[in-house]
């Protein structure tokens, strides 16, 4: 079963190791068959394979990251990434989920966005105290529109079907070209 990696190469290298973050769902549709597995166990693994990857050396300067609940893995690992390589530019991160407990890695962006390496809006789609300070409901185009400040762009994004395939049409309806738009679909 494929997963993403949510650790950069950078730290990949560095300590030996890769960070997966995974969902598990008590009926087992997602990652039941790990449900054993404790921090630091070893597993085999395969790959890696596929394209959704930040790119060498990108001639834009503008980032967006749209991620949705554990879509947030592989965008986690750009973010990183960028930080680690010194990607000249602007990062910029729409990240959905349940409700704020379901971000992962919160502590972690909220540090990012602090220290203004990353401009980052969350937003919770189903319930949210009163104490939740982030937005609330789904990713629409006005919040899209609010983080974009050039067509030129890159973008990537990462979720539920649903989103993967509403996300690139309103970007496109932003003025996103479709190739500044990389999409990782479960």
């Amino acid at each position: 079963m494929p997963y993403s990696i949510a650790s950069c190469p950078e730290e990949s290298r560095e300590h030996g190791y890769l960070e997966f973050l995974l969902k598990l769902e008590p009926d087992g549709r997602w990652g039941g068959h790990l449900a054993g597995l404790r921090r630091g166990a070893r597993v085999a693994v395969t790959g890696p394979t596929g394209t959704f990857v930040f790119p060498p050396r990108p001639s834009e300067r503008e980032f967006l990251f749209v991620a949705g609940g554990t879509g947030i893995a592989p965008l986690r690992s750009m973010i990183r990434h960028a930080f680690a390589v010194g990607q000249p530019g602007a990062l910029r991160l729409l990240y959905s989920a349940r409700t704020p407990d379901d971000f992962a890695y919160r502590p972690e962006l909220n540090g990012y966005a602090r220290d203004g390496r990353l401009e980052l809006v969350l937003t919770a789609t189903r319930t949210a105290g009163q104490r939740w300070r982030g937005q609330r409901g789904r990713i629409t185009r006005e919040r899209l529109a609010s983080l974009l400040r050039t067509p030129e762009t890159l973008c990537f994004v990462c979720g539920p079907a649903m989103m993967v395939d509403e996300v690139p049409r309103m970007l496109m309806e932003l003025g996103i070209e479709r190739r500044r738009i990389r999409l990782e679909e479960w």
